[in-house]
């Protein structure tokens, strides 16, 4: 079991998110970065649909309350066992009692806790990710508070071995051991850009000017504070339409790019609605969604123009990396003993 001692601004249970019944308006929430989330979920030998800890921007205070392995990857939110800094992207043993406090952000915006076998909560509508609005999901709904106790699920084979692997080096008894070895979330760069955003054009793209269209990819925008998991609110140069005509609700989905009638963006998240009114400029493709996610109230943001071939393929690369990873870690998995 793990004892909130200090909830941080945001902290809340999520999986991979809630599918099959957005045409009932469930939204799908979820991770805001799925990279980082399912990494977080294989340094530890889970499955990657076991839910994690969502950090945002101000992190927790947490007391482990019994012997477990952790993993966190995101954002640097920079993470201390017993006042001991501890690093991102490679499994950590936390001995019962040790607390582990977050700070505030270095660098990014989300990080994802991992526990070897995953926050025990009950799935809503087959996840346990935790929609906000709706207070349905995660831990009893909602964000975690003060004195909030989660349970942790059975461990498997793989987290047990992780686990023993560690628990054999280690020469901290009473706190915590880090494995040596760690996740390189360069791997997953190829966009080469903390600001650059890609996009494919949207259904109506062409309803806006000329120079909105070019300007839309010219300008830079900013991440305005009322920004959430909902959608990001971007201030720039303010898009134009041409064509005034009113549009009837259509689906919309994470990432969606919606111009409203003040002529700024918002680039639609994890719980974002299933159906929107407004027209659309474009669509961030899927493995530009992690890192947008990562950008802060007050960052700056530019979009690219790519075809949709483009962003298979890119998307196609980045899954088989994920599976190389999977892959390595189940081969290091096979020479422990």
């Amino acid at each position: 079991m793990i004892h909130i001692i200090k909830p941080g601004l945001l902290t809340s249970v999520q999986d991979l998110g809630r599918f099959g019944f957005q045409r009932y308006g469930v939204i799908s929430s979820g991770a805001m970065d799925l990279y980082a989330h399912r990494v977080a979920n294989l340094l530890v030998g889970n499955e990657v649909n076991h839910a994690t800890l969502e950090i945002t921007l101000l992190g927790p205070i947490i007391e482990f309350q019994q012997d477990t392995l952790i993993s966190i990857c995101g954002a640097n939110l920079s993470p201390t066992i017993f006042g001991n800094p501890i690093h991102n992207n490679r499994p950590i043993l936390v001995k019962a009692g040790s607390i582990v406090r977050f700070g505030s952000a270095k660098q990014g915006c989300r990080a994802y806790l991992a526990i070897a076998g995953g926050i025990q909560v009950d799935p809503i509508m087959k996840s346990k990710s935790t929609y906000l609005r709706a207070g349905i999901g995660g831990h009893q709904g909602r964000a975690l508070r003060k004195g909030d106790q989660l349970l942790i699920g059975s461990k498997t084979v793989d987290n047990n071995k992780l686990e023993t692997e560690l628990a054999r080096f280690s020469h901290r008894l009473t706190d915590y051991e880090e494995a040596k070895w760690s996740f390189d979330p360069l791997l997953f760069d190829q966009n080469n850009s903390t600001n650059r955003i890609r996009a494919i054009k949207g259904r109506q793209y062409d309803w806006f000017s000329q120079e909105s269209q070019q300007a839309f990819v010219n300008k830079t925008f900013k991440i305005l504070a009322d920004s959430d998991r909902m959608g990001y609110r971007l201030k720039g140069e303010i898009i134009k339409r041409n064509n005034t005509s009113e549009l009837i609700s259509e689906a919309v989905t994470m990432g969606t790019i919606q111009v409203p009638s003040d002529g700024n963006p918002i680039v639609l998240l994890a719980d974002g609605q299933t159906t929107g009114g407004y027209p659309k400029i474009g669509e961030v493709i899927s493995i530009d969604i992690p890192l947008l996610s990562q950008a802060k109230p007050g960052d700056k943001v530019k979009f690219e123009w790519i075809t949709l071939a483009k962003a298979q393929k890119l998307y196609m690369e980045r899954e088989q990396l994920m599976n190389q990873l999977e892959i390595g870690i189940a081969l290091h998995l096979r020479r422990c003993r």
